[in-house]
């Protein structure tokens, strides 16, 4: 299934792997906002009905409907967009799901950039941010459908609530055959002995070229990609610390709180060590097409170069 999921959309990745899932396994539901069409996953409710349930626009509802069903020995995965999820949402979130250790899937689609002409309202930048504060709340971010399609099963398996933030289009390819996928713990793309770069999601690509400009002019750059936001894979971090003694992170979201939250926050209190982080400087996105916003919200390659440059000059002093 995989290789013939390859070049869609993520949301149509997304939607084949669950419906095979749901086929298996009948705890497999859907609890939507009116969002199946935007999500993609209209052709499960044609297949699977009894198992799909649509509240219409109550994000809030949504979650504590969600809530009943996993009580009930249910598995759902509950959609809307990042910022309705996070924001709207998070008392129920907190509360119902969360503080109750519950298995619901929270899906946040359209993370940072990618919510486009939606605008700064639509645009979900401090979702990770707000996810990983929860107690035992997973919170993974996947960066093609390679990923995603191993992910899925694994979310689901996994006994508590889960945060994902979802790409809705076609993202670029960055897993081959042969990829093993293991929640929490983090994929290293690239080895590299001078400054090591953490990268999430729609970032990671930008990441890669970043690294390999770095490398036309003699520095040697790591790339990882940690899917996993919380809970960071701590030993992988630690280990490009030491090796390194420079780090950066780069997400598709506010570099408050989120990856770059999370590696400052393990690293002060273990191996202290220079981190750069790039993301939404506090700020609130803006309408705009994704190659405009990487340049105004400074997420793009220019961006992760520099601040490999900047953790370097830091590591020397």
């Amino acid at each position: 299934m995989a290789s013939n999921l390859d070049e869609k959309e993520m949301r149509e990745a997304y939607c084949a792997t669950l419906s095979g899932m749901a086929e298996r396994d009948e705890r497999i539901v859907l609890v939507e906002a009116d969002l199946m069409r935007a999500v993609g996953t209209l052709p499960f409710r044609e297949r699977f009905p009894d198992q799909s349930f649509d509240v219409g626009i109550a994000e809030c509802n949504m979650v504590g409907v969600a809530a009943g069903l996993a009580a009930c020995g249910k598995i759902p995965f509950v959609h809307t967009f990042g910022p309705f999820a996070a924001r709207r949402a998070c008392d129920q979130i907190a509360i119902s799901v969360a503080y109750s250790k519950l298995p619901v899937k929270i899906v946040g689609a359209d993370p940072g950039v990618s919510s486009e002409l939606n605008g700064g309202t639509h645009m979900a930048l401090e979702d990770a941010a707000i996810m990983r504060s929860l107690p035992t709340m997973v919170v993974y971010e996947p960066v093609d459908n390679a990923q995603l399609i191993q992910a899925l099963p694994q979310i689901a398996a996994h006994p508590g609530p889960c945060y994902l933030r979802m790409f809705r289009k076609k993202a670029p390819k960055i897993f081959g055959p042969g990829y093993a996928f293991t929640l929490g713990k983090a994929d290293v793309l690239r080895e590299g002995d001078d400054v090591a770069i953490l990268a999430s999601g729609l970032i990671l690509h930008k990441a890669l070229e970043a690294a390999g400009e770095l490398a036309a002019s003699g520095v040697s750059a790591a790339v990882v990609n940690v899917h996993t936001l919380k809970p960071l894979d701590v030993d992988c971090v630690l280990a490009f610390a030491k090796r390194c003694g420079a780090l950066v992170t780069a997400e598709n979201a506010s570099r408050i709180g989120g990856l770059g939250g999370a590696v400052c926050e393990f690293l002060s209190e273990t191996l202290p060590a220079p981190v750069v982080r790039v993301g939404a400087n506090d700020r609130f996105g803006e309408v705009g097409l994704m190659p405009y916003l990487h340049k105004a919200l400074e997420v793009d390659t220019p961006d992760v170069i520099a601040a490999a440059k900047r953790a370097m000059a830091l590591k020397r002093g």
